[in-house]
């Protein structure tokens, strides 16, 4: 996709598998012109190699490439190395160092992240800082944010009491801080405790006391007519939840939200992660949240409902389908996968998708097609 336009891909091919210690992916795409968009005919390459070293660490490094730039004349790279030690059966250290270059290139063009962790039984620790500069431009790939500082923290307690009912109390204080790479700008700030309770049937029963801050830069529209204005917002809320156990015909989590919102206030209530199953071939995953919101700019209800099912017709094929409804979109979309394995390591694939417009006022004459598609994938594994 380039503009939201669709790019045709003239062909490629990618290798994936092990030489030696190494684990090697390579991929070469060549795509085509796009008139509405404007893009041209461009080549993309990437090249990955990982090895294991000691008992369970690994080291890594990664190239891309893209011929044609989209924010300068001639090509771009990318040009990164990763590495995962761990150590013992709880302690673990991560990181990466990547660097991009662009025709547009003038420093502050690196990424990089720095991260802990120890998950013993009893004790928990994670400590993480990464950073994204402003002029970090990975043109093979996405960046969901650019110049930005995050640095997190994690701490948990986690007994387990001599009790018939619960096998284990949980208490977990997290606290998150967002900043901008360049000028240190704070950005976002959350902070957390936990108190959750694991019961030896495996339902959980969690309490969630959160504090934000926000700081928009640009207004913020969050509903049709209701636009939250540039400022720092600092709230508060309080989350319940309780999950039933995955091992039930009938299971999922409820939840229930209430407390402050950017300048006003929202109460929520959601089912999640539900599933239900109607047969051992044929599962039901349905999902449904309210969120009423009250905001000095406006009030409004939104709504998202959604259903998964999966019929199983033997352990290589299976019909999987997905029905959502949006009220803030006002969208009705609909998708169907089928997957059948036809070989150990070969497989069809054929994907359905629909979406459709739902606004009474827009849209009189009921619901509007907006986009629909339809894939057939077929992957064929050759061994040597």
């Amino acid at each position: 996709l380039q503009s939201g336009q669709v790019v045709p891909i003239v062909g490629g091919g990618r290798v994936t598998g092990k030489v030696g210690p190494f684990d090697v992916g390579l991929l070469n795409i060549q795509t085509g012109d796009e008139a509405a968009s404007g893009a041209e005919s461009t080549n993309f390459t990437v090249v990955r190699l990982k090895r294991d070293i000691l008992r369970r660490s690994t080291i890594g490094g990664i190239f891309t490439n893209r011929s044609v730039s989209l924010v300068g004349e001639g090509a771009s790279q990318l040009y990164g190395v990763d590495g995962r030690l761990a150590f013992y059966d709880d302690f673990s250290f991560a990181g990466y160092l990547a660097k991009t270059e662009t025709p547009v290139q003038d420093g502050e063009d690196k990424s990089y992240q720095g991260r802990f962790d120890y998950t013993g039984d009893l004790y928990g620790l994670g400590l993480e800082h990464l950073v994204v500069e402003d002029r970090f431009i990975p043109e093979v790939g996405f960046v969901r944010r650019d110049n930005f500082r995050r640095t997190s923290a994690s701490a948990r307690f986690s007994p387990r009491p001599s009790m018939d009912l619960v096998r284990r109390f949980v208490v977990v204080g997290r606290f998150d801080r967002t900043s901008s790479a360049d000028e240190g700008v704070l950005g976002t700030r959350q902070g957390q405790l936990l108190l959750e309770s694991e019961f030896e049937n495996s339902d959980q029963l969690s309490f969630f006391f959160n504090d934000h801050y926000e700081l928009l830069t640009t207004p913020f529209t969050i509903s049709p007519g209701v636009t939250i204005p540039v400022g720092g917002y600092d709230f508060r809320n309080f989350r319940a939840s309780y999950r039933f156990g995955t091992q039930r015909p009938v299971s999922g989590q409820i939840t229930v939200q209430t407390g402050g919102f950017w300048s006003g206030n929202n109460t929520a209530v959601s089912l999640s992660r539900g599933r239900v199953e109607v047969t051992p071939q044929l599962s039901l995953e349905p999902s449904v949240s309210f969120n009423w919101v009250d905001l000095p700019q406006g009030s409004f209800t939104s709504k998202l409902a959604r259903s998964r099912f999966t019929y199983t017709f033997t352990p290589r094929m299976f019909l999987s389908g997905l029905v959502q409804y949006n009220s803030t979109a006002s969208s009705f979309s609909t998708n169907f996968r089928f997957r059948w394995e036809w070989a150990p390591g070969s497989e069809l694939f054929i994907v359905y998708s629909d979406d459709r417009d739902t606004d009474p006022f827009g849209n009189p004459n009921g619901l509007e097609l907006r986009n629909r598609g339809i894939v057939i994938k077929l992957n064929r594994l050759f061994q040597i």
